[in-house]
Order: C-alpha cells, then structure tokens, then sequence
C-alpha cells in the first residue's frame, strides 16, 4: 500500500481533536498552502476522508456587483473542496492535476455558500493502485437557503511526481 500523504496524515491526526480545533487547524493549514483561499478565507467545516465540507462566507471581499456571492468564488470552493479531498487520498507520491472544471450557474444565490465533496471507495482505491489516472469528483454547492447556485463537476488528474 502506497504511503499516505503528509496532508492525510495531519488531517487523521487533527481529526482526533476537538471539532472545533480539527476545524481551525485544517483551514489554517490549508489556507497557509493555497493563497487564493486564504485570501478569499475558505473555512474548512468538516472531513472524514471521503467527504468534506467547505464554507465560504458572504463577505465584501467576495461578493459582486449584485451583493451575491461571486461567481468566481463560487468556482474557488468547488476547486478547493474537490482539491483537498483528492489530496489526502492521493499516495504522496503523486502529484494532483485539475484537468476540468464544468460549472452552470442555475440560481442566484444568497447568503454563505458551502460546498460539499466526496469520492467513492472505488476512486479512492483507484488512486491508491493507478500511477496515471483521473476522477469525477461530485460536489454539491449550496446557499445559505439550501437553493443550488450551481451545478459543478470537477475532473482531476494525477501523475508520479518527479
């Protein structure tokens, strides 16, 4: 069985820690490595390994000219949630690839915008075995009255790091 990443490894261990401690330290973290979602300040609500759960409020920073969430926010949730479950279910000696983001704004939204992630036991047993490969990774976004703003498919990829 192939190593597991250092990110999988701190999100089991934090993971054993008081919910909100686990909460904080995983979006410290992940906020610290992807600079776009620190600047956005993408909250990290929840994660078992195959699922996760990511917020983003509805703050000046990231809202339009409409007072809405942006649409490119929206996109930086879902690239994140599917990223970060992708990640810590990767081998670390793997590198991990967003290939395509297909992405249809349906509804207008209101209110925070939370975005939920999960892989399958077979995509994740497929990471572990493929040194080459890609998945859909299904995520579901929602507003802060539970309407659908938008539907998104993300298709990542992984190859061997060199």
């Amino acid at each position: 069985m192939p190593v597991n990443s250092p990110l999988r490894k701190f999100v089991d261990k934090v993971n054993q820690y008081p919910s909100w401690l686990s909460r904080f330290l995983m979006t410290r973290l992940f906020r610290h490595l992807v600079k776009l979602a620190g600047t956005a300040k993408v909250d990290i609500v929840h994660t078992d390994g195959k699922t996760v759960t990511f917020k983003i409020k509805n703050r000046r920073k990231v809202r339009n000219h409409i007072g809405t969430v942006h649409a490119a926010s929206m996109a930086l949730l879902a690239e994140s949630a599917t990223g970060f479950i992708v990640g810590i279910n990767l081998p670390a000696n793997k590198l991990p690839l967003i290939k395509n983001m297909n992405l249809n704004y349906v509804k207008r939204s209101q209110g925070d915008i939370t975005a939920v992630a999960s892989l399958t036991d077979e995509q994740i047993t497929l990471m572990q075995q493929q040194d080459k490969g890609e998945v859909s990774v299904k995520v579901t976004i929602t507003d802060g009255v539970g309407i659908v703003p938008l539907e998104a498919e993300m298709i990542w990829a992984w190859i061997p790091k060199k």
